[in-house]
């Protein structure tokens, strides 16, 4: 501020110079003839009002100097003071934009920074997600192998049971049916007949208990072997059931119930212990 005001307390040049003339200007004397001088009195006296004159022009110039000084002191004044509140206004709407600028700059860093967390933490968690999974993808195939492997395992412990349990079951079955219905027995003697073809002397083995019953139904047997062939029936104590054992001078065949389970038990349990063995026999068949 001072030195804006200092800078315009000047004077034009044109009125220091007025002033500078004012000080040493003195008007032409006019040469008078040695006839018409005036004394010496009279030429003080008009030097005197001449100063007099020169004394009140120099006042009115330096007073209205000064008016013009103070004028334009109080102008720049002014004129520094709009200034200042214009810069003062400048400034305060510049920092408020600054401050819009740097909440807005701010906002959209944070904005940008919480997507750039988010797409982060959202990728991140994809994968660990997809590890979780593919882990429990992986302990869910073991334990299905596993479970397998244990189902294999338990079929192959419990197949012998199974086998023992279904066999003693039949017995039982054909056994009870046996009783309830002794054709079927005679049936069975009978397919067994029709298996030796053969001459000569034919010996039916049968139960002591059954030993009637067969005796009594001789005739209808004797019908399923070579009419040149001799039927023979004896009772046999190691026939246990109502089935029967044929012997000839060829051979013989035992058809007894029990001899049949234990033979098709045998094969159950061979065919549930080496189970390769019957997928072997039934890729060649």
């Amino acid at each position: 501020m001072s030195n804006l005001i200092k800078s315009t307390q000047y004077v034009p040049v044109d009125m220091l110079k007025e002033l500078d003339l004012s000080k040493h200007y003195s008007p032409p004397v006019e040469h008078e003839s040695p006839l018409t001088a005036p004394p010496q009195s009279y030429d003080a006296e008009v030097n005197r009002v001449r100063n007099e004159q020169f004394e009140e022009a120099r006042r009115v110039m330096l007073h209205d100097a000064k008016d013009f000084a103070e004028r334009q002191v109080r102008e720049a004044s002014e004129k520094a003071e709009r200034l200042l509140i214009e810069a003062n206004q400048q400034i305060a709407a510049w920092w408020q934009e600054r401050r819009e600028q740097d909440e807005h700059l701010i906002e959209a860093v944070k904005a940008e920074a919480f997507h750039e967390g988010f797409e982060e933490g959202k990728a991140s968690a994809l994968d660990s997600l997809e590890f979780q999974i593919q882990e429990m993808m992986e302990e869910g195939r073991q334990v299905l192998q596993q479970a397998y492997q244990a189902k294999e395992q338990i079929i192959q412990e419990a197949e012998p049971f199974l086998v023992e349990l279904s066999a003693s079951i039949a017995e039982k079955v054909i056994d009870t049916q046996l009783k309830l219905e002794p054709e079927f027995a005679l049936e069975l003697i009978r397919k067994s007949l029709s298996r030796k073809k053969e001459q000569g002397v034919l010996t039916l083995c049968v139960a002591p208990s059954q030993f009637s019953f067969i005796q009594g139904a001789r005739e209808e047997l004797s019908l399923v072997i070579d009419s040149q062939a001799e039927l023979q029936i004896l009772p046999d104590s190691t026939v246990k059931d109502r089935g029967c054992v044929i012997r000839s001078a060829f051979g013989s065949i035992d058809a007894r119930v029990d001899t049949q389970l234990i033979e098709i038990k045998k094969e159950l349990l061979r065919m549930s212990l080496h189970p390769e063995e019957q997928g072997t026999d039934h890729d060649e068949a």
